[in-house]
């Protein structure tokens, strides 16, 4: 058999919040791979290493979890008053699948980054000492972030004392504003409901928050699936039984929220909606073995991404958090204690995360107008990445 010699693409591996990803800008991928269909999408999934049956990718850049199987595109905006358009796709582990339907709310973190330091963003706008403001143009949702990314001698700051639980070392802080975080098309609660029964074969009817803000997002109380909100990755992701429950219920939230139209439709659409269950401040362990104390929390919440609990938060799940508990009534709102509020501080399996967010009741439909939240980022390795010249 003849060999194939590799083919080298440019690319960024970067951590962005608690994910990483493979970062390339757009003119630098193969001319097949700059717009969307089979070739960019085999092109990632062999730049991660998947499919993989025995799920670690290790022939790829993937780290076998949710939140390491990402890749980034960045290119120069084509929108009015934005900088750069970020492209996200999710890729499956163990399915031939990339995943463009949300976005990614951490790797967000690093995108203003990557685009200052390639010159996606005019130099003009790139202050020698301060904050540089990124206007990001989200492609997959058509939202507008806003991104101020610390410089230091003209450079991107990535070192600093700002601290984010479920990442070991501290960094540079950046601050992520969601602008108008409702996700898609027509109403933040599609169903036009704050609080809905949602009834899922062999587990009765439920009551749910599902909304549209950051990313789709089914939110049930923990006690009425039988948890405690406290539980981290060994207490669900070691059960099958319970992984498949989990999957069972977003589909039919998926359903519910009119986001598919068949059941079956939930295994090509893993990235959203996002299913997480809620409950009253609790005192726990998190997994770095950090003691949380119910009085530094306004909730705990535990959410799935790609089929797992997640090790920490999303960030767009975290803008769905914040989002719905600034509704009064929401499963979100009473488990922080109800009541009117602007920003919310929640316990995830590895510590706790503020989030700040304003929505609006207008006509009897709420609307969200902005979601608020620090995070941090870093170039791991920057270089090229190689795959088989064959891959597509």
């Amino acid at each position: 058999m003849p060999s194939v010699p590799q083919i080298k693409i440019p690319a960024t591996y970067m951590r962005g919040g608690t994910s990483k990803g493979v970062f390339f800008s757009l003119t630098d991928l193969p001319e097949a791979a700059q717009v969307p269909g089979e070739a960019r999408d085999k092109m990632l999934l062999r730049v991660i290493g998947s499919p993989d049956p025995y799920g670690q990718q290790i022939d790829g850049m993937g780290g076998a979890t949710s939140s390491t199987s990402k890749t980034v595109i960045l290119a120069k905006s084509e929108q009015p008053d934005h900088d750069v358009d970020y492209l996200f796709g999710q890729v499956a582990i163990n399915k031939a699948f990339v995943d463009w339907s949300g976005n990614c709310g951490n790797l967000t973190g690093a995108v203003g980054a990557f685009a200052i330091s390639k010159g996606l963003v005019d130099s003009a706008r790139v202050p020698e000492n301060g904050i540089c403001t990124v206007r990001i143009w989200q492609k997959n949702i058509q939202k507008t972030i806003v991104a101020h990314v610390p410089i230091t001698n003209g450079e991107v700051q990535e070192t600093g004392d700002f601290e984010l639980d479920g990442v070991t070392f501290p960094a540079a802080e950046v601050v992520i504003e969601f602008m108008d975080p409702a996700d898609g098309e027509g109403s933040m609660f599609p169903t036009g409901n704050v609080v809905d029964d949602l009834e899922v074969p062999g587990e009765g009817i439920l009551k749910a928050t599902m909304i549209n803000a950051g990313i789709p997002t089914i939110f049930v109380n923990a006690t009425d699936i039988g948890y405690q909100g406290t539980e981290l990755q060994k207490d669900i992701n070691s059960d099958l039984k319970a992984l498949e429950r989990f999957e069972k219920l977003r589909a039919y939230g998926a359903m519910k929220m009119g986001l598919i139209k068949d059941l079956a439709e939930a295994a090509n659409r893993q990235h959203t909606p996002k299913i997480a269950f809620v409950a009253p401040p609790t005192d726990y362990s998190a997994s770095s073995g950090k003691e949380i104390k119910a009085s530094e929390i306004d909730l705990c919440v535990r959410a799935l991404s790609m089929g797992k609990l997640h090790h920490a938060m999303m960030g767009t799940a975290s803008v769905a958090i914040a989002t719905a508990a600034a509704v009064p009534g929401s499963l979100v709102n009473l488990a922080a204690g109800g009541g009117n509020r602007e920003e919310v501080v929640f316990g995830h399996p590895s510590g706790t995360l503020k989030v700040g967010a304003a929505a609006e009741e207008v006509d009897g439909q709420w609307t969200a107008k902005k979601a608020v939240m620090s995070r941090s980022a870093r170039v791991i390795m920057e270089g090229w990445v190689r795959i088989p010249g064959d891959t597509f």
